[in-house]
């Protein structure tokens, strides 16, 4: 007797464009837990002029049949106005912003700031013994800039989660 495949896991970029009113957050999260799907990074910003319309930008996985469902599910929330899967429309681009807190002195300060200068992350804030870098990018490169700076002193991170947009001349 032979076990079926389990479906491999796949990340998605969804992008959808809702009405900026109360409660629209907690009703995508509330279709996320009540089906034990996970979030793995959500972003909400205001989108227009007259604060109607708000973008959320959320990072999901799941085998495709999964993906396929919650797609379905968020299209059909009454202020849902479009979902886009950025992941399968092509190329895309993500970004991520992080503040990153590193404490130190001597020779790890000094690995800390030219380590920050290869990857291109600003100092924001410096005190004799600590710096806050800023530092935008794929979340990939802030990973890795995250697990050089536990080397050297990492107390804190903040991160902004993912914001995304296809490549090219077509909207999503």
């Amino acid at each position: 007797m032979s076990t079926p495949l389990a479906e491999a896991q796949e990340r998605h970029v969804l992008t959808l464009t809702v009405d900026n009113e109360a409660g629209i957050l907690a009703k995508i999260a509330g279709l996320f837990t009540a089906r034990g799907y996970n979030i793995d990074s959500l972003t909400v910003a205001d989108i227009t002029d007259d604060h109607d319309v708000s973008r959320i930008t959320i990072v999901t996985h799941g085998p495709p049949s999964i993906i396929d469902q919650i797609r379905a599910q968020l299209e059909r929330l009454v202020p849902v106005h479009k979902v886009v899967d950025l992941t399968e429309m092509g190329p895309y681009i993500e970004r991520e912003l992080a503040l990153i807190k590193v404490v130190g002195t001597g020779n790890s300060r000094v690995e800390a700031l030219r380590v920050a200068e290869i990857f291109r992350a600003k100092v924001v804030d410096t005190t004799t013994s600590s710096f806050v870098f800023e530092l935008t990018g794929a979340p990939d490169k802030i990973d890795t800039f995250v697990a050089l700076m536990k080397e050297l002193g990492l107390v804190e991170v903040g991160r902004t989660g993912v914001v995304g947009m296809v490549r090219g001349n077509k909207a999503a």
